[in-house]
């Protein structure tokens, strides 16, 4: 095996000690990548997921792989039954003329060793059977516990090779988990991985919590919760359980979201019949008020490079999204649909916010330049609410409520509306926030 690269890391949020060894590939090519479009002729990339040798009866990472595959809607995997040879060894080249008649673009081949234990070894090879060529392959050595996240590394190492975009699998996403009768409904924080998997109940839940929010670093969550006093914004650290309060507001209206470096949020205060947005510097707890108004300004989002805000204010009229400079002043409207709009969230690549549009009694979630142009609704329907960018911003998260005895649970989609996806979760579920990538 030709060993071309070995990197050490370490996940900031798992003790997931992992190394990471490049095998031999075809060099990038740049004009060769097929990059992720919105055209009216989109077709996915076919993907054939062989099964990897040496799997045994535990966690099957090439399934988790497809299962990435077809909810990232931009990569198809074929179906097995129509797989025209069993691959018997991975590290040979697959025969690219059967694959091509079976419609392959591309053949994921791999193996999973168990060296002892406690540790398992993955490997993958990516095939392009346009060219015959290996163009991508990685080995990865880990504890066996974290096969699953060594999963979805593979997932976005092909994803990215494939697409020329960033993956968005190896991410958590952190929400409300909601439970009991629609009457008393029990919300607690939880957290899981994106695709539903390993969802894990933060706390006790003895306090309402509404409205989580992932720091840019991943190992912190803000959270509004209601107990026997007044609303209280919560820092929660990821790694170590600490729970740490950064104060009691009596008019909070919407939970904070943190600023692009981790060091400041910014949130929403109601004095009187007005609601104005403030900054607080989490190193010295100062506050700084940035609207003043009589006007209701909440849910604040700053923009990636930490420069602009980007909330809602009725100051018009009717709820519309508003964007101004961090440190306040004007604000510029840039929604003119029809309807209210509400809940804007910059997505991380800077190129566009998503948004609520409340139309009547429909609820949809869209997305718009920053400049208000380009707006387009990817889904629409009843009680849809709550948009969140992945970390690459070519998806959404959102929850919706159905209404009756129900409640709300999470979907997906792309940021050009080709498909949606259900994320299954315990029980019901809302206010997701996604999380940046882990590795």
């Amino acid at each position: 095996m030709n060993v071309s690269c070995f990197v050490s890391r370490r996940s900031a949020l798992a003790t997931l000690a992992l190394s990471v060894v490049g095998l031999a590939a075809a060099p990038a090519n740049a004009e060769g990548d097929i990059y992720v479009h919105a055209g009216a002729n989109f077709k996915p990339v076919t993907i054939a997921v062989t099964p990897f040798a040496g799997e045994d009866s535990g966690e099957k990472i090439s399934g988790v792989v497809a299962a990435d595959f077809a909810r990232s809607i931009f990569l198809l995997p074929l179906n097995p039954a129509n797989f025209p040879e069993t691959i018997a060894n991975p590290d040979a080249a697959p025969n690219t003329d059967a694959w091509k008649t079976a419609d392959a673009q591309f053949v994921l081949t791999g193996r999973v060793l168990r060296q002892d234990a406690g540790r398992v070894t993955a490997q993958f090879r990516l095939w392009d059977t346009a060219s015959g060529e290996q163009i991508a392959g990685q080995q990865y050595t880990t504890d066996a516990a974290n096969g699953r996240r060594v999963a979805h590394m593979i997932a976005d190492a092909v994803f990215t090779r494939v697409t020329g975009e960033k993956g968005f699998f190896d991410s958590r996403v952190v929400f409300v988990d909601e439970t009991g009768p629609k009457e008393k409904r029990r919300k607690r924080l939880a957290i899981m991985d994106m695709d539903g998997a390993n969802v894990k109940v933060l706390g006790s839940g003895e306090e309402l919590v509404v409205t989580p929010q992932f720091s840019p670093s991943a190992q912190q969550v803000a959270y509004m919760s209601f107990g026997a006093g007044d609303p209280k914004v919560t820092l929660l650290n990821l790694e170590t359980g600490q729970r740490e309060s950064v104060g009691n507001f009596p008019g909070m209206t919407f939970a904070p979201r943190f600023s692009p470096d981790g060091q400041q949020i910014v949130m929403s205060l109601s004095e009187g019949a007005s609601t104005n947005l403030y900054t607080m510097d989490l190193r010295s707890r100062a506050t700084t008020r940035l609207t003043e108004n009589s006007a209701i300004d909440t849910s604040p989002t700053y923009s990636p490079d930490g420069a602009q805000i980007a909330f809602e204010s009725d100051r018009g009229g009717s709820q519309q999204i508003y964007v101004m400079s961090a440190s306040g002043g004007p604000a510029k409207r840039i929604s003119f649909g029809e309807g209210h709009y509400s809940t804007p969230v910059w997505s991380p690549r800077g190129d566009l916010i998503a948004f609520t549009r409340i139309k009547g009694e429909s609820f949809g979630i869209g997305v718009m330049k920053p400049d208000g142009s380009g707006e387009r609704i990817l889904v629409e329907g009843f009680h849809n609410e709550g948009p969140t960018f992945a970390p690459n911003g070519l998806y959404v998260m959102f929850f919706r409520d159905s209404g009756g005895s129900g409640g709300p649970k999470i979907y997906m989609t792309d940021i050009y509306g080709h498909a949606e996806f259900l994320v299954p979760t315990p029980s019901y579920a809302s206010d997701p926030s996604w999380g940046p990538l882990l590795n």
